[in-house]
């Protein structure tokens, strides 16, 4: 059914954006592509869900010309994910323990990769990082190239000023990996029929 799909995009952006926030606020590093959407922010002073579109339709023309066709996902991530971060890096409060951080990051780094897996399997069109990294797929399974593409963004957000951390390399070696894990396992993220 079209509205389920459509249902499932939008409450996985929305999702998305919340654990993209609860990755940011901790500042223990977070996923690469918002780690260069972040540096890009505060090097400018544009916000966030600013950035988050310009940076958007240059990988998404950089997807298309590849072959990976944009679609109705491809402007809802990037607008419904970038709002949302926007709205929650505003009311939410960086914890002070270590412990709690790490908490806080780890429950995120769930709730982006259930955020993504979620969007993805409603086949309406991928947002920008992973139209780019699907646009490869094949030669290069999503999972590797996913991974790539973090990695390269999470380079140049923290030479712009972005925080990064361990939490970094957690998502940059691991977040492809469970995303694709997710998709292939739990039927609700598969890839339903268009």
């Amino acid at each position: 059914m079209w509205w389920r799909r459509v249902v499932q995009l939008v409450v996985s952006c929305a999702l998305l954006g919340v654990g993209v926030a609860l990755l940011l606020v901790p500042s223990l590093g977070s996923d690469g592509y918002s780690t260069l959407i972040n540096g890009l922010s505060l090097t400018t002073g544009v916000p966030f869900v600013v950035v988050n579109i310009a940076i958007g339709l240059v990988l998404v023309m950089l997807a298309w010309a590849k072959g990976k066709r944009p679609a109705v996902g491809t402007v809802v991530q990037p607008l419904v994910t970038g709002y949302v971060v926007n709205v929650c890096l505003d009311i939410l409060v960086p914890p002070h323990s270590l412990q709690t951080r790490a908490l806080m990051f780890l429950v995120a780094f769930v709730v982006v990769a259930v955020g993504v897996a979620g969007y993805l399997g409603s086949n309406m069109g991928v947002g920008p990082s992973e139209s780019l990294s699907l646009a490869w797929d094949p030669p290069v399974p999503f999972r590797w190239s996913y991974s790539v593409f973090q990695g390269l963004g999470a380079l140049i957000g923290w030479i712009l000023g972005a925080a990064v951390g361990p939490g970094t390399i957690l998502v940059v070696i691991a977040l492809g990996p469970v995303v694709d894990l997710l998709r292939r396992r739990v039927r609700l993220f598969a890839v339903a029929p268009a």
